[in-house]
């Protein structure tokens, strides 16, 4: 099953660093509006080079098109594709406007195709096994998410220098003027929606908070560069975000239950760890002690900040085998790519490819669905759109809430016996058992 690739800008980059690991994605070729940059990329992975999006359209060959357009373009691009008879992946978000959105779901719907959007990291073994914790009861009834995604001050970084690895710039105004909403919300709502289900309502704050990130002109120059919101699920959970790029880095998202806290650092690392926390007095009383909260030392018997839990199966594994495509095992490159991945993580972003190939072939429905990706998109327009002053919105669309996927329950642990008292206490009843 070929897939065609509309769009060579710096996100395309993200993608082919993990394509080796999916032999099963084959890449009919590529196509921009940039000529020169489409062979620039063209050259750089030895990829067949389409003159014009309606050369790529007519290639009866390509089943599938992935749209890394820019954000403006996607509405345009997707339909194109759709009126084409191919189906669609795209990035986020799906297009500008809800009625774009609703315009290329039911289009798909009518013509019998398969619209799919990123992210995808709701299929990684962190994502999954945060939601296999929650499934267990691990935590108890889940009752509230503080998630964070403060993606450090960018603007002090010298953006303007950045350069994907087949040297296309990063779109730093284009960003700016988007917003980190818009480009952001989606990596954790997606997992939220995922484990919780559709949201009811979203109360939300928007700001420009730094006016001066940048000399050169915005348009619109007003866009958000701040957002909270709180989400109130129909499944009873509520769930605080925030968005910045003034905070430095954090992306933590903590799921808090009557029993328990289980919380992963970062979406970015797909194999990031996960923590499994349970409520104890001994740790609840612990935490406020100032010697207990600034030394990890004393952390670890008291159960403060919980212990790392085996992690679940991704939902399709190719970036479980990451070592196996880094080289010479001995080699200093080898060990540069594992260093690096060890700090910093990798988003294996083809993963949402692989599973819209998956669910084609199997005759499935796929992940995420276009109700989810609406209800997703709906979501971050009104987190974004409410402004200074504030604003409360009632969802209007929704999904089925999903299963557990049938890998991660068959193939993970079960975290409820996991979720163990702290050492001490523990300690402390072997004396008294004594």
């Amino acid at each position: 099953m070929k897939i065609g690739i509309i769009g060579c800008g710096y996100v395309f980059d993200h993608y082919m660093t993990t394509l080796p690991r999916h032999p099963g994605l084959i890449i009919a070729g590529v196509t921009d509006l940039d000529q020169t940059r489409a062979e620039t990329v063209s050259r750089f992975y030895g990829l067949r080079h389409y003159a014009t999006t309606d050369e790529m359209l007519a290639d009866p060959d390509i089943a599938i098109i992935a749209n890394f357009t820019s954000i403006e373009a996607h509405h345009q691009v997707s339909r194109a594709a759709l009126l084409a008879g191919k189906h669609v992946y795209s990035e986020k978000p799906l297009t500008m406007t809800m009625d774009q959105a609703r315009d290329l779901t039911g289009l798909a719907a009518e013509r019998g195709l398969r619209l799919s959007c990123a992210p995808s990291n709701a299929l990684s073994a962190t994502a999954q096994t945060l939601w296999k914790i929650v499934a267990d009861g691990a935590i108890g009834t889940p009752r509230m998410v503080y998630a964070e995604f403060d993606d450090n001050p960018v603007y002090k970084l010298r953006p303007e220098d950045w350069r994907s690895r087949s040297g296309a710039p990063w779109p730093y105004l284009h960003e700016y003027e988007m917003g980190c909403t818009w480009e952001h919300a989606g990596y954790h709502l997606g997992w939220l929606c995922a484990i919780f289900g559709p949201v009811r309502s979203v109360t939300s704050f928007s700001k420009v908070t730094l006016p001066d990130k940048t000399d050169q002109p915005l348009h619109p120059a007003d866009t958000p560069d701040y957002a909270s919101a709180s989400l109130d699920f129909h499944s009873g959970v509520v769930a605080r975000l925030t968005f910045s790029i003034a905070g430095p880095t954090d992306h933590r998202m903590r799921i808090i239950g009557d029993k328990g806290v289980a919380a992963a650092d970062t979406y970015r690392d797909y194999d990031c760890p996960v923590t499994l926390e349970p409520f104890h007095p001994l740790t609840l009383k612990a935490r406020n002690m100032r010697s207990v909260r600034t030394n990890t030392l004393l952390q670890k018997p008291f159960g403060v900040g919980g212990r790392r839990v085996p992690l679940a199966p991704p939902v399709h594994p190719g970036h479980a085998d990451a070592r196996a495509f880094d080289g010479p095992a001995w080699s200093p490159k080898t060990w540069a790519k594992r260093l690096r991945r060890a700090q910093f993580g990798q988003q294996d972003k083809c993963a949402g490819l692989v599973e819209l190939v998956a669910a084609i072939r199997e005759d499935r429905p796929h992940y995420p669905s276009p109700d989810f990706t609406l209800h997703v998109t709906e979501l971050t327009f009104a987190i974004q759109a409410a402004g200074p002053d504030g604003a409360s919105q009632q969802m209007q669309t929704g999904f089925a809430a999903l299963p557990l996927p049938a890998s991660t329950r068959d193939g993970a642990p079960d975290y409820a016996a996991l979720a163990r008292p702290p050492l001490l206490a523990r300690l402390m009843g072997a004396i008294r058992r004594g």
